[in-house]
């Protein structure tokens, strides 16, 4: 009995304990059922908030497609309008939106979206073993062996438990308990907040930013600082401080000075990853410049022009481009400013890539008398014109397609030149206003009272002919006038040139310049050195006179310094006689100075330098230093002549030549002037003959006036633009170059209206306006004066 009511006891305990577990493994699956349809509900809502909001797109589009094919007042604006590929996106547009409308709008669309999106069940138990277990254990309840076998199981059933041997029930315990934790959630934030911290979310993030840089996360340029603001105020003063005597290297090295101390961190702050910066670059300044700009273009800010910009220039919408040589001399008056522009201007005109124009000077007649040599004078600009264009073919052998007009032009006793009456400019119609050549633009600007040549024209290029400095210290307080005339040739080329060329080293260093010989020689004088030479090579003499000197006969010629070594080496020059050719205004002095000396100089009248009785000469003698580039030096050359000239920059570009000796002292004179009196010269190679002639001259002119830049298209503005990455300082910046080159000529052209500052610096009465004469010749307006002084 006590067996029996044990083992009664002992099966409904276990019954119990049986019921216990399948409620409970009941009460999960019904949690997690419930869950599930919570999930599906909120997915089939949202499935129904996506169609609603779709649908109402759709209808919006469908309303503004109709609204547009209805409304009078917008389709005729459409179709006038420069935009048929946007309406034609649209048209195109609409089949597709109308077959997306009927996919989700069929009723199958949210099943098939509940069906893809629903959660699989992955979770599969299998209760039947519980369930066989406890029937097992109820059956064999009534043997004895059975009952303890039940009684061992559930033991190790509770040791399992505690211990985690079983893995069916550890998984239903942790599936309830990461359901529970996703009920507790409250927003979607919680949710996907791991997933939002995951490496694969960083890594496609990153991607993005390297495709679409956002503009908030963009590097920012730091401000300037003040040695930057300082450096760059006194680079760009450069003009200004040039102009007040200060050199510009001193400049150059405060500049560099200031910015030294941050070498490393100038650029490296406002420029990307892997630009240059200013330590691995030698030009400082256009490091400073970029620097800067960059500061502007962060900034947003973009220069359109200053208060001295005038964009009214020569239009090219004709593609044609036309070049204006302005010059202060012209034929029969054989000086450089007459011969070499009209040169220039034929081989220009030669190569039919542009219009060209000549524009020189026009006299009236008591003038030409006191200019032209033997009395020679023209009634008219046309019978002057011929006579150019006559002399010009004879020595070139082509005929030269280039227009030639005049200005008006009033003669100077006092120097010896031309100046220019009124305002040259206008003599050049504003349609052919685009690239203009002024030859000694020093000269022509000094009383220029007029429009400016930068406003007017696309580019403008100086050619630097004369040394006016060494011409006015050999006068009365010549280093008082050299001063102020140094400092008003910086200002009126500033002011009024994009570009200057210096023929050679011995002119006045220039604002924007560069040294080049862009002179030529005459072909005629080459042909008679290739006739030289023929003739040495039959085995004829074709030298048989010495030496000789040309040049027009003013002490500043050359005549002091030849008159000065043959006097102090008189007695070594033993024998030597000199032949000297020229007509001047110191004729009658160098003439009684030499026979008062009593030197071996034969004195001629003077002769053009191609004539027959100059080409049987071996030696040209040169001592002049007063010149720029000596033209009778180049056509000695071009003739097969030996030439003995000083060792000064003026003669730079002829020392490659080996006919040319230069001497640096008076007993280097005595030892040039034997060996070229013992020796004969060499002929010329083809590449020297070239480098003499004017195609080369022309070419040189081309590259370094940058007309070649200028004429095949690349801008029709002198303004340079450089460029690093995607900065441009010239766009993004003033320059304050500009702006004191803008201040000089509004100073210099209100300084050249008062008729009294004029009078007071030399000019020629009335020369702010043309005359009734020049009115006359030139069939000109008169223009309004309001002064009697003018002779009105």
């Amino acid at each position: 009995m006590i067996n029996i009511k044990h083992t009664e006891t002992t099966s409904s305990s276990s019954i119990v304990t049986a019921e216990k577990a399948i409620s409970f493994i009941s009460k999960g699956w019904r949690d997690v059922r419930s869950s599930a349809d919570a999930d599906l509900r909120l997915m089939k809502d949202r499935a129904k908030s996506f169609k609603n909001l779709a649908s109402s797109f759709d209808k919006e589009l469908e309303n503004f497609l109709n609204s547009a094919s209805k409304s009078p007042f917008t389709v005729p604006t459409i179709t006038a309008s420069t935009t048929p590929a946007e309406i034609d996106f649209v048209k195109r547009l609409q089949p597709k939106l109308n077959e997306i409308r009927k996919t989700y709008s069929s009723p199958d669309f949210s099943k098939r979206v509940l069906e893809k999106w629903s959660p699989r069940p992955r979770i599969r138990i299998d209760l039947s073993a519980i369930k066989n277990a406890i029937v097992s254990e109820v059956e064999v309840f009534d043997e004895r062996e059975g009952f303890r076998r039940a009684r061992a199981r559930r033991i190790r059933f509770k040791e399992g438990r505690e211990e985690g041997q079983f893995g069916e029930w550890e998984l239903i315990k942790v599936l309830k308990t990461r359901l529970r934790e996703l009920e507790q959630k409250s927003s979607s934030a919680e949710i996907f907040g791991g997933f939002k911290n995951s490496e694969f979310v960083e890594k496609v993030k990153s991607s993005l930013k390297s495709i679409c840089k956002d503009p908030s996360e963009s590097k920012e340029v730091p401000p300037l600082d003040v040695p930057e603001l300082l450096a760059y105020f006194v680079r760009q003063s450069g003009p200004l401080l040039d102009q007040l005597g200060l050199r510009r290297d001193l400049s150059d090295k405060i500049v560099e000075n200031l910015c030294g101390k941050r070498k490393n961190q100038l650029l490296s702050r406002s420029l990307p990853a892997g630009e240059s910066s200013i330590s691995q670059s030698e030009n400082i300044s256009d490091e400073l410049d970029l620097r800067i700009a960059s500061v502007f273009q962060s900034t947003g800010h973009c220069y359109e022009g200053g208060f001295w910009t005038d964009c009214a220039k020569h239009d090219l919408s004709d593609r044609e481009r036309h070049v204006a040589i302005v010059t202060t001399a012209s034929l029969p008056w054989m000086t450089g400013t007459a011969v070499n522009p009209l040169f220039r201007a034929a081989y220009l005109a030669k190569s039919a890539k542009q219009n060209v124009t000549l524009l020189v000077p026009w006299l009236c007649r008591s003038d030409q008398e006191l200019v032209y040599p033997n009395n020679l004078t023209f009634a008219s600009p046309e019978e002057q014109e011929a006579y150019i264009r006559n002399w010009l073919e004879e020595r070139v052998g082509f005929k030269a397609d280039f227009k030639i007009s005049f200005y008006p032009g009033k003669f100077q006793r006092e120097r010896r030149s031309i100046l220019p009456a009124g305002d040259t400019s206008q003599f050049i119609p504003s349609k052919e206003a685009d690239i203009a050549i002024l030859e000694e633009p020093e000269h022509l600007n000094w009383y220029h009272h007029g429009k400016r040549w930068t406003d007017k024209f696309n580019h403008v290029v100086g050619v630097v002919h004369t040394n006016y400095l060494e011409y006015i210290k050999r006068e009365k307080n010549g280093a008082l006038q050299a001063f102020f005339v140094k400092h008003i040739n910086n200002l009126v080329t500033r002011a009024h040139c994009h570009k200057v060329l210096r023929l050679s080293a011995a002119t006045q260093d220039l604002p924007k310049s560069e040294i080049c010989n862009v002179h030529g020689v005459n072909p005629k004088f080459l042909k008679i050195g290739e006739k030289m030479a023929a003739e040495r090579e039959r085995g004829k003499q074709s030298f048989s006179k010495g030496a000789y000197f040309l040049g027009k006969m003013v002490w500043a010629k050359g005549y002091r310094e030849l008159i000065d070594l043959l006097v102090k080496h008189k007695k070594d020059l033993d024998g030597f006689n000199l032949d000297v050719f020229g007509n001047g205004e110191d004729a009658h002095e160098v003439q009684s100075t030499a026979k008062r000396l009593d030197l071996n100089l034969n004195f001629m009248k003077g002769r053009d330098h191609a004539d027959d009785i100059l080409h049987g000469y071996k030696v040209f003698i040169n001592p002049s230093v007063s010149d720029v580039l000596c033209t009778a030096t180049a056509e000695a050359l071009a003739m097969g002549k030996f030439v003995v000239c000083a060792d000064h920059p003026s003669n730079e570009f002829f020392r490659s030549f080996p006919n040319c000796l230069t001497y640096k002292t008076p007993e280097d004179f005595v030892a040039k002037v034997r060996e070229a009196m013992a020796s004969e010269p060499q002929p010329l190679t083809p590449e020297q003959r070239y480098n003499l002639s004017w195609e080369a001259a022309t070419q040189r002119f081309i590259e370094h006036s940058e007309l070649d830049r200028i004429l095949n298209g690349d801008g029709g503005d002198s303004q340079r633009r450089k460029t690093k990455g995607n900065i441009s300082n010239s766009v993004s910046m003033p320059n304050l170059s500009e702006m004191v080159d803008g201040g000089l000529a509004f100073a210099h052209y209100c300084f050249t209206g008062n008729e009294f500052l004029r009078l007071c610096t030399g000019a020629v009465p009335g020369t702010r306006y043309y005359n009734q004469q020049h009115c006359k010749d030139l069939h000109l307006l008169p223009p309004q004066v309001e002064n009697p002084i003018y002779g009105w």
